[in-house]
């Protein structure tokens, strides 16, 4: 099937008893069961339930995976992808990594004796020399928040692989709509469905895909034992947005398009990130792994002062942390999505305070160029 088709149906079927084409919200703590040891596949919520089995389903196929977990958050869900290691192992992660996956690890996950290495995964010889005996999971964010760097995830599986290592991909910049790491050769893949598969700026939520049984054993393990599960509604509003996730994805894509083009011909612009932009210094490596380009762009003014006037003075874009959702966010990584990494090691990674990050959203984009150009005027 194709990938609209997936959307709308995977993982989902008319109600036997009544007929109803949409999923129902199944809101129960609890199963009644006929016997002792007996009943019909369900026991108790944080365990099982229909809702949320449907959804993880329903992501799971459109990622070319056979096995979907979802959790309470996109931190949640990754929390539970490094518990695949133990104390004592290594882990390569991506320098330039989210902030909130930096702090997970940085601050929490190495006091269990998990040893970390920060490496450039978009160069396979520092990837490649960052292995080490004891090394179990390398963790890849492509593109990566904020700057758009991009890693060769086929490239680092044939590292992963050569060496018996568990590679995990974070998808949440591209979706599934746009990058599929399974198929590129990653076992696992982890989203924070608050972003692109949620779409609507309302629910938390994140999931890891995978096509390995024994990972898909151990992270339901995990799910049933933490207990960080996504509530019935949310896993049924993330149905609802997927439905329309296509349709969603081409425009964020086709806005990025234009207002990366735009900006670049500005005077006060410094720096621009895209990976769309033929300048992009991975332009190649992003139409090979991605079907397009998503709907970030990521701006660097000439000075602290123009950023601060963009911020204030748009009326369209609005200031506010996450992103993917329908309608035009800006971030500001330097306080908001990267505020817990130390200031030099921002700096080191080129995230300074003129740094602005734009979630393009799905308006009309003539009316954002306006914008833009009213707010600077």
């Amino acid at each position: 099937m194709g990938f609209a088709t997936d959307a709308i149906h995977a993982g989902q079927k008319p109600d036997e008893g009544t007929g109803a084409v949409v999923t129902s919200i199944q809101m129960t703590s609890t199963y009644a069961q006929e016997d002792l040891g007996k009943n019909k596949g369900y026991e108790y919520g944080r365990v099982h339930n229909l809702t949320r089995e449907s959804m993880e389903k329903n992501i799971a196929t459109l990622e070319k995976g056979k096995y979907g977990i979802s959790f309470s958050s996109g931190l949640a869900a990754i929390q539970a992808v490094i518990s695949l290691v133990n104390s004592g192992d290594h882990v390569i992660a991506t320098a330039n990594l989210y902030g909130g996956s930096f702090r997970l690890f940085d601050t929490i996950i190495k006091n269990y004796g998990i040893e970390f290495s920060w490496v450039n995964t978009d160069n396979i010889v520092e990837v490649n020399s960052a292995v080490k005996q004891n090394t179990k999971m390398i963790f890849v964010e492509t593109p990566t928040n904020p700057l758009l760097i991009l890693s060769d995830i086929n490239a680092i599986s044939k590292i992963a692989k050569k060496n018996k290592i568990i590679l995990a991909v974070d998808n949440t910049f591209m979706s599934p709509y746009f990058q599929n790491p399974l198929v590129l050769g990653a076992d696992i893949v982890v989203h924070s469905s608050s972003k692109y598969l949620s779409g609507h700026s309302d629910i938390i939520s994140g999931i890891v895909i995978t096509n390995d049984e024994e990972i898909n054993k151990k992270l339901k393990y995990t799910q049933k034992a933490i207990g960080a599960i996504p509530s019935p509604f949310d896993c049924w509003l993330i149905l609802r947005s997927t439905k329309t996730l296509a349709l969603r994805m081409k425009q964020h894509n086709q806005n990025a398009i234009e207002i990366s083009k735009y900006l670049s011909t500005k005077k006060y612009v410094k720096n621009i990130y895209y990976p769309g932009l033929k300048n992009h210094p991975q332009h190649k490596l992003a139409k090979k792994q991605m079907s397009g380009f998503g709907g970030i762009v990521t701006v660097e003014f000439v000075n602290f002062k123009l950023t601060k006037k963009f911020i204030t003075k748009t009326k369209l874009f609005t200031l506010a942390e996450s992103l993917g959702g329908v309608e035009t966010l800006i971030s500001h990584p330097a306080t908001m999505s990267h505020g817990s990494v130390p200031e030099k090691r921002r700096l080191e990674m080129g995230i300074t305070k003129s740094l602005i990050r734009i979630s393009v959203g799905i308006e009309d984009v003539e009316d954002l160029i306006a914008d833009i150009e009213n707010a600077m005027q």
